[in-house]
Protein backbone atom coordinates (compact mmCIF):
# COMPACT_ATOMS: atom_id res chain seq x y z
CA UNK A 1 0.00 0.00 0.00
CA UNK A 2 1.64 3.57 -0.71
CA UNK A 3 1.35 5.97 1.51
CA UNK A 4 0.02 9.14 0.21
CA UNK A 5 1.20 12.97 1.11
CA UNK A 6 -0.10 13.71 4.27
CA UNK A 7 -1.02 10.46 5.87
CA UNK A 8 0.17 9.91 9.50
CA UNK A 9 0.35 5.88 9.41
CA UNK A 10 3.88 6.55 10.88
CA UNK A 11 2.31 8.67 14.13
CA UNK A 12 2.33 7.31 17.50
CA UNK A 13 -1.48 7.27 19.05
CA UNK A 14 -0.14 9.78 21.53
CA UNK A 15 0.22 12.52 18.92
CA UNK A 16 -3.29 11.55 17.17
CA UNK A 17 -5.92 14.39 17.26
CA UNK A 18 -3.18 17.27 16.98
CA UNK A 19 -3.97 20.68 16.22
CA UNK A 20 -3.64 21.18 12.73
CA UNK A 21 -0.47 22.86 11.14
CA UNK A 22 -0.19 24.94 7.83
CA UNK A 23 0.20 22.08 5.72
CA UNK A 24 -2.93 20.64 7.25
CA UNK A 25 -5.00 23.59 7.10
CA UNK A 26 -3.36 24.01 2.84
CA UNK A 27 -4.98 20.48 2.56
CA UNK A 28 -7.79 21.14 3.95
CA UNK A 29 -8.99 24.27 2.49
CA UNK A 30 -7.98 22.79 -1.05
CA UNK A 31 -10.70 19.98 -0.12
CA UNK A 32 -13.24 22.40 0.33
CA UNK A 33 -12.03 24.47 -2.89
CA UNK A 34 -13.07 21.63 -4.62
CA UNK A 35 -16.01 20.81 -3.60
CA UNK A 36 -17.44 24.41 -4.11
CA UNK A 37 -15.65 23.96 -7.50
CA UNK A 38 -17.33 21.17 -8.32
CA UNK A 39 -20.95 22.58 -6.78
CA UNK A 40 -20.69 25.55 -9.25
CA UNK A 41 -19.93 23.32 -12.18
CA UNK A 42 -23.18 21.30 -11.20
CA UNK A 43 -20.31 18.28 -10.82
CA UNK A 44 -20.71 17.58 -6.98
CA UNK A 45 -20.86 13.68 -6.43
CA UNK A 46 -22.71 13.60 -3.20
CA UNK A 47 -24.56 11.05 -1.28
CA UNK A 48 -27.21 11.17 1.26
CA UNK A 49 -28.13 7.90 3.05
CA UNK A 50 -31.96 7.04 3.58
CA UNK A 51 -33.46 8.37 6.68
CA UNK A 52 -35.28 4.83 7.29
CA UNK A 53 -34.27 3.90 10.92
CA UNK A 54 -34.16 7.12 12.60
CA UNK A 55 -33.61 8.00 16.15
CA UNK A 56 -33.77 3.95 16.66
CA UNK A 57 -30.75 1.99 18.71
CA UNK A 58 -29.24 -0.59 16.15
CA UNK A 59 -26.78 -3.57 17.22
CA UNK A 60 -23.38 -2.03 15.88
CA UNK A 61 -24.63 1.43 14.99
CA UNK A 62 -24.47 4.92 16.55
CA UNK A 63 -26.35 7.92 15.45
CA UNK A 64 -25.87 11.48 16.49
CA UNK A 65 -28.58 14.15 17.12
CA UNK A 66 -26.55 16.76 14.35
CA UNK A 67 -25.26 15.79 10.59
CA UNK A 68 -22.12 14.46 9.71
CA UNK A 69 -20.05 15.60 6.72
CA UNK A 70 -17.81 13.51 4.86
CA UNK A 71 -15.42 14.10 2.31
CA UNK A 72 -13.30 11.36 0.49
CA UNK A 73 -9.89 12.26 -0.55
CA UNK A 74 -8.21 8.39 -0.86
CA UNK A 75 -9.78 5.34 0.03
CA UNK A 76 -13.08 3.86 0.07
CA UNK A 77 -15.69 5.11 2.95
CA UNK A 78 -18.77 2.50 3.52
CA UNK A 79 -21.59 3.60 5.48
CA UNK A 80 -24.17 0.71 6.60
CA UNK A 81 -27.43 2.42 7.49
CA UNK A 82 -30.72 0.40 8.38
CA UNK A 83 -31.73 0.52 5.04
CA UNK A 84 -28.90 -0.11 2.47
CA UNK A 85 -25.29 -0.11 2.05
CA UNK A 86 -23.58 3.72 1.11
CA UNK A 87 -20.18 3.63 -0.25
CA UNK A 88 -18.21 6.82 -0.48
CA UNK A 89 -15.45 7.01 -3.12
CA UNK A 90 -12.52 9.52 -3.67
CA UNK A 91 -13.89 12.85 -4.59
CA UNK A 92 -17.20 11.92 -3.30
CA UNK A 93 -18.59 13.58 -0.53
CA UNK A 94 -21.44 11.95 2.16
CA UNK A 95 -23.92 13.64 3.98
CA UNK A 96 -24.86 11.57 7.35
CA UNK A 97 -27.90 12.72 8.40
CA UNK A 98 -28.96 13.78 11.96
CA UNK A 99 -30.23 10.58 14.12
CA UNK A 100 -29.74 8.25 11.01
CA UNK A 101 -28.06 4.73 12.75
CA UNK A 102 -24.69 3.75 11.12
CA UNK A 103 -21.69 2.08 11.18
CA UNK A 104 -18.37 3.58 9.10
CA UNK A 105 -15.88 0.83 7.34
CA UNK A 106 -13.04 1.84 5.65
CA UNK A 107 -10.64 0.72 3.23
CA UNK A 108 -7.64 1.79 0.92
CA UNK A 109 -6.45 0.99 -2.21
CA UNK A 110 -3.50 2.37 -4.16
CA UNK A 111 -3.22 5.34 -2.07
CA UNK A 112 -3.67 5.08 1.53
CA UNK A 113 -7.34 5.99 3.71
CA UNK A 114 -7.74 9.70 3.99
CA UNK A 115 -11.13 11.70 4.34
CA UNK A 116 -12.35 15.26 5.69
CA UNK A 117 -14.90 15.32 8.17
CA UNK A 118 -17.18 18.33 9.36
CA UNK A 119 -19.18 17.71 13.17
CA UNK A 120 -21.48 19.78 14.45
CA UNK A 121 -21.45 20.01 18.31
CA UNK A 122 -23.26 22.63 20.80
CA UNK A 123 -21.75 25.74 20.04
CA UNK A 124 -19.40 24.72 17.40
CA UNK A 125 -17.83 23.30 14.51
CA UNK A 126 -15.31 20.45 13.92
CA UNK A 127 -13.21 19.95 10.90
CA UNK A 128 -10.84 16.92 10.65
CA UNK A 129 -8.67 14.96 8.54
CA UNK A 130 -8.45 11.25 9.80
CA UNK A 131 -6.31 8.35 8.43
CA UNK A 132 -6.45 4.41 8.88
CA UNK A 133 -4.52 3.74 12.37
CA UNK A 134 -5.32 -0.19 12.14
CA UNK A 135 -6.57 -2.18 9.13
CA UNK A 136 -10.31 -0.89 8.30
CA UNK A 137 -9.94 1.53 11.96
CA UNK A 138 -10.27 5.04 10.82
CA UNK A 139 -8.93 7.50 13.70
CA UNK A 140 -8.55 11.28 13.93
CA UNK A 141 -5.01 12.69 12.42
CA UNK A 142 -4.85 16.41 13.12
CA UNK A 143 -8.34 18.41 14.33
CA UNK A 144 -9.88 21.87 14.66
CA UNK A 145 -12.97 23.54 16.56
CA UNK A 146 -14.51 26.77 15.30
CA UNK A 147 -16.55 28.69 17.83
CA UNK A 148 -19.94 28.79 15.37
CA UNK A 149 -22.48 31.59 17.38
CA UNK A 150 -24.43 31.05 14.22
CA UNK A 151 -24.58 27.33 14.02
CA UNK A 152 -28.25 27.54 12.56
CA UNK A 153 -26.89 28.61 9.70
CA UNK A 154 -24.27 25.82 9.18
CA UNK A 155 -27.38 23.19 10.04
CA UNK A 156 -29.80 24.25 8.19
CA UNK A 157 -27.71 24.93 5.04
CA UNK A 158 -26.85 20.91 5.65
CA UNK A 159 -30.11 19.81 6.68
CA UNK A 160 -31.71 21.54 3.47
CA UNK A 161 -28.79 19.96 1.92
CA UNK A 162 -30.22 16.66 2.57
CA UNK A 163 -33.52 17.18 1.99
CA UNK A 164 -33.61 18.47 -0.96
CA UNK A 165 -30.65 16.00 -2.45
CA UNK A 166 -34.11 13.22 -2.24
CA UNK A 167 -36.23 15.75 -4.64
CA UNK A 168 -36.99 15.70 -8.28
CA UNK A 169 -37.79 18.35 -10.54
CA UNK A 170 -36.21 20.94 -12.74
CA UNK A 171 -35.08 23.64 -9.67
CA UNK A 172 -33.75 20.18 -7.41
CA UNK A 173 -30.31 20.59 -9.20
CA UNK A 174 -30.50 24.59 -8.89
CA UNK A 175 -31.35 24.34 -5.18
CA UNK A 176 -28.89 21.89 -4.43
CA UNK A 177 -26.13 23.79 -6.21
CA UNK A 178 -26.71 27.63 -4.27
CA UNK A 179 -26.97 25.35 -0.75
CA UNK A 180 -23.48 23.22 -1.78
CA UNK A 181 -21.33 26.16 -2.47
CA UNK A 182 -22.89 28.63 0.63
CA UNK A 183 -22.17 25.48 2.68
CA UNK A 184 -18.52 24.62 1.79
CA UNK A 185 -17.87 28.49 1.25
CA UNK A 186 -18.80 28.93 4.47
CA UNK A 187 -16.93 26.13 6.24
CA UNK A 188 -14.22 27.07 3.85
CA UNK A 189 -14.08 30.83 5.66
CA UNK A 190 -14.25 29.13 9.07
CA UNK A 191 -10.62 26.99 8.82
CA UNK A 192 -9.25 30.24 6.28
CA UNK A 193 -9.73 32.38 9.24
CA UNK A 194 -8.60 29.58 12.03
CA UNK A 195 -10.31 30.17 16.24
CA UNK A 196 -8.52 32.34 18.06
CA UNK A 197 -9.65 31.04 21.95
CA UNK A 198 -11.31 27.39 21.35
CA UNK A 199 -7.71 25.67 20.01
CA UNK A 200 -5.56 27.21 22.43
CA UNK A 201 -5.16 24.25 24.48
CA UNK A 202 -2.05 21.66 23.77
CA UNK A 203 -1.11 18.28 24.22
CA UNK A 204 -3.05 15.95 26.34
CA UNK A 205 -5.44 18.53 27.02
CA UNK A 206 -6.14 19.05 23.20
CA UNK A 207 -6.85 15.56 22.64
CA UNK A 208 -9.27 14.99 25.94
CA UNK A 209 -11.59 17.66 24.62
CA UNK A 210 -12.13 16.15 20.96
CA UNK A 211 -12.43 12.58 22.52
CA UNK A 212 -14.61 13.87 25.18
CA UNK A 213 -16.59 15.38 21.86
CA UNK A 214 -16.37 12.23 19.87
CA UNK A 215 -17.20 9.75 22.83
CA UNK A 216 -19.79 12.13 24.89
CA UNK A 217 -22.78 9.34 24.19
CA UNK A 218 -20.35 6.26 25.66
CA UNK A 219 -21.82 5.40 28.72
CA UNK A 220 -18.15 4.30 29.39
CA UNK A 221 -16.56 8.01 29.04
CA UNK A 222 -14.64 8.90 32.26
CA UNK A 223 -11.38 10.13 33.54
CA UNK A 224 -9.99 6.74 33.65
CA UNK A 225 -10.84 5.81 29.69
CA UNK A 226 -9.82 9.41 28.75
CA UNK A 227 -6.15 8.35 30.47
CA UNK A 228 -6.09 4.86 29.31
CA UNK A 229 -6.59 6.40 25.51
CA UNK A 230 -4.01 9.04 26.17
CA UNK A 231 -1.37 6.74 27.58
CA UNK A 232 -0.98 8.78 30.80
CA UNK A 233 -2.49 8.19 34.81
CA UNK A 234 -6.46 9.52 35.55
CA UNK A 235 -4.45 11.85 38.31
CA UNK A 236 -2.03 13.44 36.10
CA UNK A 237 -4.55 13.95 33.37
CA UNK A 238 -6.96 15.56 35.94
CA UNK A 239 -4.19 17.78 37.74
CA UNK A 240 -3.30 18.93 34.17
CA UNK A 241 -6.94 19.48 32.81
CA UNK A 242 -7.46 21.47 35.81
CA UNK A 243 -4.65 23.74 35.73
CA UNK A 244 -4.55 24.51 32.26
CA UNK A 245 -8.15 25.29 32.29
CA UNK A 246 -9.38 26.18 35.65
CA UNK A 247 -12.21 23.27 35.26
CA UNK A 248 -12.13 19.80 37.07
CA UNK A 249 -12.14 17.02 34.31
CA UNK A 250 -14.93 15.21 35.18
CA UNK A 251 -17.23 18.63 34.87
CA UNK A 252 -16.52 19.32 31.52
CA UNK A 253 -17.51 16.21 30.81
CA UNK A 254 -20.48 16.32 32.58
CA UNK A 255 -20.96 20.10 30.83
CA UNK A 256 -20.49 19.15 27.22
CA UNK A 257 -23.24 16.19 27.93
CA UNK A 258 -25.59 19.13 29.64
CA UNK A 259 -24.94 21.13 26.49
CA UNK A 260 -25.59 18.43 24.20
CA UNK A 261 -29.19 17.11 25.72
CA UNK A 262 -30.32 20.71 26.31
CA UNK A 263 -30.22 21.49 22.74
CA UNK A 264 -31.62 17.71 21.93
CA UNK A 265 -34.48 18.66 24.28
CA UNK A 266 -35.20 21.97 22.03
CA UNK A 267 -34.64 20.59 18.86
CA UNK A 268 -35.49 16.58 18.83
CA UNK A 269 -39.03 14.97 19.83
CA UNK A 270 -36.93 12.63 21.77
CA UNK A 271 -38.07 10.98 24.73
CA UNK A 272 -36.01 12.29 28.05
CA UNK A 273 -34.57 8.83 28.47
CA UNK A 274 -33.75 8.39 25.06
CA UNK A 275 -31.81 12.21 25.25
CA UNK A 276 -29.89 10.64 28.65
CA UNK A 277 -29.03 7.44 26.84
CA UNK A 278 -27.54 9.58 23.44
CA UNK A 279 -25.83 11.70 26.05
CA UNK A 280 -23.68 9.48 27.59
CA UNK A 281 -26.01 8.63 30.74
CA UNK A 282 -27.33 5.54 31.33
CA UNK A 283 -29.14 6.46 33.90
CA UNK A 284 -32.07 8.69 33.40
CA UNK A 285 -32.96 9.87 37.05
CA UNK A 286 -29.26 10.54 37.74
CA UNK A 287 -29.12 12.01 34.24
CA UNK A 288 -32.15 14.47 35.65
CA UNK A 289 -30.01 15.35 38.65
CA UNK A 290 -26.98 16.87 36.76
CA UNK A 291 -29.24 18.37 34.32
CA UNK A 292 -31.09 20.35 37.61
CA UNK A 293 -28.19 20.73 39.11
CA UNK A 294 -25.83 23.12 35.25
CA UNK A 295 -29.59 24.82 34.32
CA UNK A 296 -31.52 24.77 37.86
CA UNK A 297 -34.70 22.90 36.24
CA UNK A 298 -35.43 19.52 35.12
CA UNK A 299 -35.44 18.58 31.59
CA UNK A 300 -38.59 18.18 31.18
CA UNK A 301 -39.13 21.92 32.86
CA UNK A 302 -36.87 23.06 30.49
CA UNK A 303 -38.61 21.26 27.47
CA UNK A 304 -41.50 23.07 28.14
CA UNK A 305 -40.04 26.38 28.66
CA UNK A 306 -38.29 25.86 25.23
CA UNK A 307 -42.03 25.22 23.75
CA UNK A 308 -43.45 28.28 25.62
CA UNK A 309 -40.27 30.98 24.12
CA UNK A 310 -41.16 29.28 20.55
CA UNK A 311 -44.97 29.88 21.11
CA UNK A 312 -44.24 33.21 21.92
CA UNK A 313 -42.34 33.98 18.98
CA UNK A 314 -45.43 32.39 16.63
CA UNK A 315 -47.71 35.06 18.41
CA UNK A 316 -45.57 37.87 17.53
CA UNK A 317 -46.66 40.40 14.85
CA UNK A 318 -45.41 39.39 11.44
CA UNK A 319 -45.04 43.26 9.95
CA UNK A 320 -44.49 46.19 11.76
CA UNK A 321 -46.01 49.10 10.24
CA UNK A 322 -45.91 53.30 11.68
CA UNK A 323 -49.75 52.72 12.50
CA UNK A 324 -50.43 49.41 13.22
CA UNK A 325 -49.16 45.87 12.91
CA UNK A 326 -50.19 43.22 10.97
CA UNK A 327 -50.26 39.36 12.22
CA UNK A 328 -50.79 37.38 9.02
CA UNK A 329 -51.78 38.12 5.85
CA UNK A 330 -55.44 39.88 5.49
CA UNK A 331 -55.41 40.43 9.29
CA UNK A 332 -53.79 43.73 10.87
CA UNK A 333 -54.47 45.09 13.97
CA UNK A 334 -54.57 49.00 13.99
CA UNK A 335 -52.96 50.41 17.56
CA UNK A 336 -54.96 53.62 18.57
Amino acid sequence: MNVMKGSRTDRSKDHIGSPLAKSDRIEIIDTLDRCIRESEYNQLRLKTPSEEGRLQKRPGMHYHFKPEIFVQISGWTKFKVPSETVTVSPGEVCIMPAGVPHQEMISSDKEAFRNLVIGFYSNAISVHLAFEVETGKPEIDVIEFYDAPNLDVFLNLTNSLVENSHKSGQTRDRVVKGLSIALFAMIRGLVERGSDGINQDIGKVFQAKWLIREQISNTELNVKMLAERLQCSPDYLSHLFNTQTGEKLTHYIQRIRIEGAALALQTTPLYVSEIAWSSGFSDPAYFARVFKKFLDMSPQEYRSQSEERRRKEEVRPKTIYYDHVDYSAGESHREE
